[in-house]
């Protein structure tokens, strides 16, 4: 049966500062001069590391509440996830990510003997491929988005890139490294986000957190808390354009795909227009 859901699939550029993306996402960029997107300023939540924020993004609950205070805590979910919430609203799920999210919401802790790929209906995600470098190519986990949109259909999908990451630790956010993998990203969606487009699907290029001059995020730098949000949607122009606070994504992930947020996630009326 045909799901009634808005499609949606979110791209998550782990590590992506927002001026940054502003400088090195051209082709993102050039939607939005060309009034095909929206560009807002997202401020995350605290502290800003990789899987708390993870968390934030699919269940709009802050890390006091929702138990994820680390990236050392490795466990399921206990909150209401876009994934659960789109399954109940009939529709199907899918992630091409790191494994993170496979022990959050399908099950921890991953083994990578036989976690990496997972199409099991009664899962949160029930179409992941999951990876478990840091160093996995963005250009291999953009084929294995693409792979689960022409497989699957997936009305939910989440792809989540680590490359940006990686070498921002390794050699700051001040490198040519660092720019050179935002800018590789931007390639790359300048090849799978028209595909995307043309088969239905609303997009959204975020990031969890950003980094700083020293390799580093955790903390409360502008550096670390200020990352871009893409939106590339009909229903883009009822959003008032300013800065949106992170645990606001998940209602308005759940607002694009049209179903019914959780009971812990926040009321988004105040990023819509009068």
């Amino acid at each position: 049966m045909q799901s009634r859901l808005d499609k949606l699939i979110v791209v998550i550029l782990d590590g992506c500062r927002y001026d940054t993306a502003v400088a090195q996402l051209g082709f993102m960029n050039h939607l939005v001069e060309h009034q095909q997107a929206s560009l807002l300023k997202v401020k995350s939540e605290l502290p800003s590391n990789s899987r708390p924020l993870y968390e934030v993004l699919m269940t709009g609950v802050p890390a006091y509440e929702n138990g994820i205070y680390s990236n050392y805590h490795a466990q399921r979910s206990k909150e209401w996830s876009l994934f659960e919430l789109v399954k109940e609203a009939g529709g199907k799920t899918g992630a091409a990510a790191y494994h993170w999210y496979s022990e959050l919401y399908n099950q921890a802790p991953y083994n990578r003997l036989v976690d990496r790929i997972q199409h099991q209906e009664e899962r949160l995600i029930q179409h992941g491929i999951f990876y478990s470098e840091d160093t996995y190519p963005d250009s291999h986990l953009f084929a294995d988005a693409h792979y689960l949109v022409n497989q699957y259909q997936p009305d939910f999908l989440v792809v989540h890139s680590m490359n940006i990451d990686d070498v921002g630790h390794k050699f700051t956010a001040d490198s040519h490294e660092y720019v050179a993998a935002v800018n590789q990203a931007d390639r790359l969606l300048a090849v799978y986000l028209p595909e995307w487009l043309q088969k239905g699907y609303q997009v959204v290029v975020t990031a969890d957190h950003g980094m700083d001059a020293h390799g580093l995020h955790g903390g409360s730098l502008a550096a670390h808390r200020e990352v871009p949000f893409y939106l590339i949607s009909n229903k883009r122009q009822k959003l008032k354009e300013q800065t949106v606070p992170q645990l606001l994504a998940a209602p308005l992930f759940c607002w694009l795909l049209g179903i019914a947020p959780s009971e812990k996630m926040q009321d988004i009326q105040e990023l819509m227009r009068g």
